[in-house]
């Protein structure tokens, strides 16, 4: 999916609106996750693995643990406002993509003591990516909504990334 910087802000936001049709409460969020792959603090862990892993051109069956910080802008020394926790398997035997189950757990800044849950396919050699917002905590109570994410930024050497999340969400 390519979707250009500008339309994943102007245009979506448009679109988004029209779809709650102003019923519930709708607001957009950019963060960044500070993805560490590699290093002595690593925040991204192998805790399975299945018998073709090692085999497999794009790590089938691997299964991970996520403990990210989420910040309020791409360096990891931006404003810290919350994790990214939850579980990321690779699950699909041709393409890079992960079945990705996360929640954004926000613990500084207005949504602090709100979460968001993060659910879907993510085709990681993708420019831009789509995942669904299917519920949430706190100030997000019922949310609903989607994640437009791309890398923002990877070291091969240091196994250091930094996500983009432009997310939409509607709640009550």
């Amino acid at each position: 999916m390519t979707v250009p910087q500008a339309y994943a802000n102007a245009q979506e936001l448009a679109r988004f609106q029209k779809l709650c049709r102003g019923i519930e409460k709708t607001t957009t969020l950019q963060i960044f996750i500070q993805d560490e792959l590699g290093g002595k603090n690593k925040t991204v862990w192998e805790v399975a693995r299945s018998n073709i892993t090692a085999d497999s051109p794009t790590l089938f069956g691997q299964v991970r643990v996520v403990d990210d910080l989420i910040t309020a802008g791409p360096n990891k020394t931006s404003e810290k406002i919350g994790r990214a926790q939850g579980l990321i398997t690779s699950a699909d035997l041709k393409e890079n993509a992960l079945a990705m189950n996360l929640n954004f757990a926000f613990t500084g800044g207005q949504y602090n003591g709100s979460t968001l849950c993060v659910l879907g396919r993510n085709p990681i050699d993708h420019e831009y990516r789509e995942l669904a917002i299917v519920g949430g905590t706190g100030l997000f109570r019922m949310a609903r909504g989607y994640a437009i994410t791309n890398t923002y930024s990877y070291d091969v050497e240091t196994e250091y990334g930094v996500l983009e999340y432009n997310i939409y969400v509607a709640y009550v």
